[in-house]
């Protein structure tokens, strides 16, 4: 091992110099009694002396995996051992298996010295083999610690918080209101440091799914809608949710509600609803519903330490120096009428504000101001600093002092007081100046009550006043032009002593190019408009505000923009965009991108809650050529390679995902009518679908990572396998070989009969982990189907083509795992190494994002993407089955669909063309003649399942399209349909799986039903499921049967002469013909 091991006797200089720079604490060596403790007992006793209280633990040198399972069993942790000895390894795995914990804590083998770990990710470090320390510093996250044996006794490693890295305690940093970081590690994005669920907000049209996030002490806590995605007509499902800021792990979640209607629509406001979090070192303040009183959190547990009495109907908090302000009010009851008679839509607004001096530790109050001071204080215009509280009505900006709450001095500042409700006024403290930016108010403007206009219109942005005040005397320093942003108020950043603020509401105007001097308001800066550094592509700036950190301005004009403020160059990633109506947040040395709903850049553009890191020092993408020895050769190589291997599979076989190459989901083998169940096997867990093939029947195990091997006959298990990450789909089954892709980043070939390991392949570059949907995968994860085509095996590892060097293509010979071809997908300019120049047109743009392949037997497919046999593009455009969110995407999101084409239509004005015009649906199956399919009726911005009179149909059409032909409604030009229809049904059952057998098509799901006490319960699962046999000729119900849970998405094959269904409850069924 290169370096000194934390094992070895002696610090040497190398030794002394981490523990210097790295160490904030090193404690004795703790001795236990003579007889040692138990697992248990020595897990609670690490966490105790460690302190660590939620996160990512890592065991290294876990043997037996007792201990790893100890640690595991506490909420708030995901736990990875890693073991040199395989045997080890499957005694650690059977053991966690066996408390039921096995996917929360998992192991792994140890190949080498190197962790396989992100940097900054690890929470804690349990050390039990020789590890070099330099490498140990690296994968701990900031205020991470090594807990390292040495001989009987412990000792404890503490890797400090870096002075360059910031918090964001508040929805606009801090009580200042000045939306800029400290944080001088943030950076463009080039990294994935993690990624959580869901990948969607619920709804485009409506409320973000996202209200607002902050951090604070290493974590990060966001309030969230996690209704099903299928429809935003369902309930919402909203959540305080707690996770660790390095490395994504959930450490807890608390409902929350009532909360802001849901389906009010979409940039619509409230301009406050951001404003009811703020986490402070160990604490986090939030109201946990409408009319709720101000609650006090334990950060790392979510448990409730104090309900501010007082305090109910707050609707803003801020925080300043142990003391929170509380904005608090009642409901007009004329309003509140209004709002009942319309369910979920917008609630009414505050009136009657009072604002609150609490003392935060003991809850007592310290002043209370209720007058017209105070009655319409405008949302986020209330601000804190150095001993003073400013607040702006409709008629003034005020200063109070803070420790009584009386006035100090008052300024004149009218606004309009019709507005939309997402408009308010932008006030900032920063270094002695109070600055007050918002839209002209007309010249009568005396104050009074504000008339909110719920409008989702956008783009209603005119010009402004942006005002300097002295701090100190109310005095009007200076003042200059300043405008709104696209549905959000206007942004003020000071960075640094300069004020920047700027004109980007649309794509042709500049953008924030202008610098005044905080006290005299002079322009000290300019820079040219973001139009020379970049093609803007979008008509107009996202919905939301923006933030900034000491070196960078972070817009959100397209994507995610970088305005170096030293050189005035912008760095543009369009493939990142953040939550409508919040936006970014750069913090902790990472940029946090919630989920967004937008369609725009949708084949390139990333979806799910990203933390994203800068492009580290030194660093650069691994070239194919340089990827070493990548191939592993199991027990069963040499016997398998040798010349021993099963027949190739039969006609009636489905080896593979959707059945074949081109995942059409159709067999010409029959499935009788009358069907009874035959067997049913208990695996548990989310399944993936089943594969068929050789008398036997392959699942997965999703989270468990295990891989089982089922008689077809029986059910029986005849034997598994673990592997190092999640399986995410079915594997391929080639010549008696179960070949399947891993989120490890590995690749495996078992021998079909008994499990054996004939070799496993290393798709990722490097063996890197990082914490995805709550589990550790790979930088570069594999999707668990692989494509076999003449041959050759076919898949692909990573996760974008602008993250970690990009996305790997691969071709190997499938019974000896030898590389055939590779390719390094990689979509930045090589160059520079950013996105390219001149690649943006309108909503779209040119990337890459993994799925399971498909293929016609002459090119490879991966989603849009077209590849020949030895993986090199193809430009020509070749239609094929594909989806524009993936094949295994579950959710049902409402801009997305399955496709048979050649490329999905961006944006708001074309993510619903192609869906409209060529064959599309939730799922299709084609055979050689026809398309069938379960899609909408009609797709449109604000068409809804649920709302209205879009509805699913399920419909069998000819494979040839009718010619084009265009309709002119007024000045537009529409193409009308071009898929003949030859048969559509209204069906009672939400088809979540469909396959053709022959001359029939089954279909499966939770049956279309309302239960308005439990309206998500169908396709959550709580409803049963349905089957039915329906004829392909004619669409006419054949059969039906009732199921004791819905299929998996996609969950059901059919294999001579019978059906295998995954079904949502753990469960895999047979159903064929009656003894």
């Amino acid at each position: 091992m290169h370096g000194e091991t934390v094992k070895r006797e002696g610090e040497t200089m190398r030794y002394a110099a981490i523990l210097s720079a790295a160490v904030l604490a090193l404690i004795p060596l703790l001795a236990w009694a003579e007889q040692g403790p138990s697992p248990e007992e020595l897990a609670g006793k690490i966490l105790e002396e460690t302190g660590i209280k939620g996160g990512l633990i890592v065991h290294i040198g876990c043997g037996d995996g007792k201990l790893t399972a100890a640690l595991g069993r506490r909420e708030g942790f995901l736990v990875h051992g890693l073991e040199g000895d395989e045997a080890l390894v499957e005694k650690a795995r059977e053991h966690i298996k066996s408390l039921g914990l096995y996917g929360r804590v998992s192991v792994d083998l140890w190949r080498g010295d190197r962790l396989p770990y992100n940097d900054n990710l690890v929470n804690l470090a349990v050390v039990e083999a020789d590890v070099d320390l330099d490498e140990l510093m690296r994968v701990l996250a900031p205020q991470g610690v090594a807990y390292i044996k040495e001989g009987e006794g412990w000792r404890k490693v503490v890797k400090p918080r870096p002075k360059e890295m910031d918090e964001w305690t508040h929805y606009l940093h801090d009580a200042s209101n000045n939306a800029v970081s400290h944080d001088l590690l943030v950076g463009p994005p080039f990294h994935i440091q993690w990624v959580a669920g869901p990948k969607w907000t619920r709804s485009h049209d409506h409320l973000s799914s996202i209200s607002v996030v902050v951090s604070s002490g290493g974590r990060i806590f966001y309030i969230q809608d996690e209704a099903p995605r299928a429809s935003v007509a369902y309930p919402p499902k909203w959540f305080l949710v707690a996770r660790d800021a390095f490395s994504g792990v959930l450490l807890w979640k608390r409902p929350v509600g009532p909360w802001e209607g849901h389906l009010r629509g979409f940039r619509s406001g409230p301009a406050d609803l951001a404003r009811r979090l703020v986490a402070v070192g160990d604490r986090v303040y939030v109201t946990l519903g409408y009319g709720a009183p101000v609650t006090a959190l334990d950060a790392a547990t979510g448990e409730i330490l104090k309900v501010y009495e007082g305090t109910e109907g707050a609707c803003e908090i801020v925080y300043d120096d142990g003391v929170l302000y509380v904005i608090a009010g009642t409901v007009d009851p004329e309003e509140a009428a209004q709002a009942a008679a319309r369910p979920f839509g917008p609630r009414p607004p505050t009136r009657m504000k009072r604002l609150m001096a609490i003392e935060a530790e003991t809850g007592r109050i310290l002043w209370t101001k209720h007058d017209e001071d105070t009655y319409e204080i405008m949302p986020t215009a209330l601000a804190v600093s150095n001993g003073r509280v400013y607040i702006e009505n409709t008629k003034e900006v005020i200063c109070l002092d803070a420790k009584s709450g009386e006035v100090i001095w008052r300024s004149s500042r009218p606004i309009s007081l019709r507005r939309p409700a997402w408009s308010t006024p932008t006030l900032v403290v920063c270094d002695g100046v109070v600055l007050s930016a918002d839209r002209a108010a007309p010249k009568e403007a005396k104050g009074g009550r504000v008339e909110w206009i719920v409008t989702s219109r956008g783009g209603d942005a005119p010009p402004g006043e942006l005002i300097a005040f002295s701090a100190e005397t109310g005095e009007r320093l200076w003042s200059c032009p300043c405008r709104e942003g696209y549905n959000s108020p206007v942004d003020v950043l000071v960075i640094r002593g300069l004020v920047w603020t700027g004109n980007l509401v649309r794509a042709r105007d500049p953008g924030i190019t202008a610098a005044r001097d905080l006290k005299t308001g002079e322009i000290k800066k300019q820079r040219p408009p973001d139009s020379k550094f970049y093609t803007i592509g979008m008509g107009h700036h996202r919905c939301h505000r923006n933030r900034a950190t000491d070196r960078y301005i972070i817009t959100g004009r397209a994507g995610v923009e970088f305005i170096d403020i030293e050189t005035g160059r912008a760095i543009p990633s369009h493939w990142v965009r953040g939550a409508c109506q919040y936006g970014v947040l750069p913090c902790n040395g990472l940029l946090y991108v919630p989920q967004h709903s937008c369609a725009c850049y949708i084949e390139a553009k990333l979806s799910g809650f990203y933390a994203l890191a800068p492009k580290r020092k030194g660093w650069s993408p691994i070239e194919v050529d340089s990827l070493g020895d990548q191939l592993e050769k199991g027990p069963a190589y040499d016997e398998v390679v040798g010349g021993w291997l099963e027949g190739g599979e039969t006609e009636g076989d489905w080896p593979t995902y959707r059945g074949d190459p081109s995942r059409s989901g159709y067999t010409r083998s029959a499935v009788p009518l009358q069907l009874v169940q035959l067997w049913s096997k208990k695996i548990g867990g989310r399944l993936t679908a089943p594969v068929a093939a050789g008398g036997r029947v392959f699942v997965a195990s999703i989270d468990t990572h295990t891989l089982y091997a089922l008689d077809a006959a029986s059910g029986e298990v005849l034997w598994s396998y673990t592997a190092g990450g999640r399986i995410d789909s079915p594997p391929t089954i080639y010549k008696g070989l179960v070949i399947f892709g891993c989120a490890d980043g590995w690749v495996y070939c078992l021998r079909a009969s008994d499990g054996e390991l004939v070799w496993r392949f290393r798709a990722a570059p490097e063996d890197r982990r990082i914490v995805a949907y709550d589990q550790l995968e790979s930088v570069w994860p594999v999707h668990g189907s692989v494509l076999v085509v003449n041959d050759a095996l076919y898949f692909a590892a990573g996760r974008s083509s602008f993250l970690d060097g990009g996305i790997y293509l691969y071709k190997l010979d499938p019974v000896t795992g030898e590389r055939l071809a590779a390719r390094r997908i990689d979509s930045r300019d090589p160059k520079t190494g950013e996105e390219p120049r001149g690649v943006i047109k309108g909503t779209d743009m040119p990337g890459a994002l993994p799925d399971v392949l498909s293929s016609d037997g002459e090119s490879i497919f991966m989603r849009h993407l077209a590849f020949d046999l030895d993986c090199r593009p193809r430009k020509e455009r070749i239609p094929h089955l594909f989806s524009p969110a993936g094949f295994l995407d579950d959710s049902w999101w409402h801009r997305t669909y399955w496709i048979i084409g050649t490329k999905m239509k961006a944006g708001w004005g074309g993510w619903w063309r192609v869906g409209n015009v060529e064959h599309s649906g939730r799922l299709l199956v084609l055979d050689g003649e026809n398309v069938y399919g379960y899609g909408r009726t009609r797709y449109g911005n604000l068409l809804h399942i649920g709302l209205g009179n879009t509805r699913y149909q399920l419909f069998c059409a000819s494979r040839q399209l009718m010619p084009p032909q265009i309709k002119t409604k007024g000045r537009r030009r529409v193409e009308r349909s071009r898929v003949r229809y030859l048969w559509t049904r209204r069906v009672p059952v939400i088809v979540r799986a469909m396959i053709l057998a022959d001359k029939t098509l089954f279909i499966a799901g939770p049956p279309d039903i309302l239960d308005m006490s439990d309206p998500a319960a169908p396709i959550e699962g709580r409803r049963g499921g349905v089957l039915r046999a329906v004829s392909a000729s004619t669409g006419e119900t054949l059969a039906e049967y009732q199921l004791k849970s819905p299929p998996v998405f996609d969950g059901m094959i059919a294999a001579r002469g019978k059906l295998f269904i995954s079904l949502m409850n753990g469960e895999v069924v047979c159903l064929g013909a009656g003894r």
